[in-house]
């Protein structure tokens, strides 16, 4: 139920203003929940919105976005709130590992450093306390608390990666948002991070939100999925039953290109054309140029979200007839 919900998204819109060029609307009307220790996917092509949509539920766009809607947390609407006041919920409530530990991490700063430096600057606990904190999240994710004292290019892309999840719970969140968490690591190392990011909701009972491509990721590590395209919800559902009874064309597509162990010699199907340009939706359906069953009405009208199951959502004209 929403009213138990930790984070509940309502409308969230977000345009950037482009010199020139008017407003590109990367966002339009999403919502969704989050449910204390649930784990969310926000998945879909590159491109489509998902990691627009961490940055503006935490309100770290550049100065050139414009957002509106709700974004209610604990019951506070986090949209409403000043700049400090916003600032005192990022990782005290609300973290977040960003996409590309490689580059996330200062290079001239030791490790240990910079995760404590995570905890002081929110005054949480004296420097001799946050020293002993650094070393037990070190330990929490894999890393010997001995080594906070090196570099990040003394580490490995996984051990970089490991550190970014320490740094993210330093001030015990209750949501951690995952941008890409694998990106940029090998397979076996990105499986080790997927188990790590699951044993610790288990440890700590915290929620994540999950933003990924990979229907693989979302299979194994979600209660729930949020299918994205051109910066709206096309589905929204439990994941077991997206994924065994996909309603919208475009998440049918999706799970068609995936491919199947059960059934090794199977095609796998693709998805012709590319996603619709921020500067340039089309009147309809966004989906509707690459669509394999469109009518004429999804050219002139976007279809709204219906509820096509107690609570799977979907946005397709086709569905009307069905309920």
């Amino acid at each position: 139920m929403a009213e138990s919900a930790l984070l509940r998204v309502r409308n969230l819109n977000t345009e950037f203003l482009i010199p020139d060029q008017g407003a590109a609307r990367a966002l339009e009307d999403i919502s969704f929940d989050v449910h204390p220790g649930e784990t969310l996917g926000l998945v879909g092509e590159s491109g489509c919105g998902k990691t627009t949509a961490l940055m503006s539920i935490l309100r770290l766009l550049p100065a050139n976005a414009r957002i509106s809607g709700q974004v209610f947390f604990k019951g506070v609407d986090l949209m409403t709130l000043p700049e400090k006041e916003m600032r005192a919920y990022r990782w005290r409530e609300l973290a977040i590992v960003f996409q590309g530990a490689m580059n996330a991490l200062n290079p001239v700063m030791r490790v240990g450093e910079q995760i404590r430096e995570a905890i002081t600057l929110h005054r949480l606990m004296p420097t001799r306390e946050a020293e002993v904190r650094v070393g037990e999240l070190l330990e929490l994710v894999g890393i010997p608390k001995e080594r906070g004292a090196q570099y990040p290019f003394q580490y490995s892309g996984g051990m970089r990666q490991r550190a970014m999840i320490a740094m993210a719970l330093a001030c015990s969140p209750s949501i951690l948002f995952a941008d890409e968490p694998t990106t940029a690591l090998d397979v076996m190392v990105q499986a080790q991070v997927l188990e790590l990011l699951n044993d610790i909701q288990q440890r700590l009972g915290l929620a994540i939100v999950l933003v990924t491509h990979d229907l693989g990721v979302v299979a194994e590590m979600c209660d729930t999925v949020v299918v994205m395209y051109g910066g709206k919800v096309a589905e929204y559902g439990p994941v077991d039953v997206i994924f065994n009874d996909p309603q919208h064309p475009y998440t049918q597509k999706l799970l068609e290109s995936f491919p199947d162990l059960n059934e090794p010699t199977e095609v796998l199907a693709s998805i012709p054309g590319t996603p619709p340009r921020l500067t340039e939706i089309p009147p309809g359906c966004r989906f509707e140029p690459r669509c394999h069953v469109c009518i004429n009405r999804c050219k002139t009208e976007s279809p709204p979200l219906l509820r096509v199951g107690e609570s799977h959502l979907a946005a397709c004209h086709l569905l009307v007839d069905k309920l």
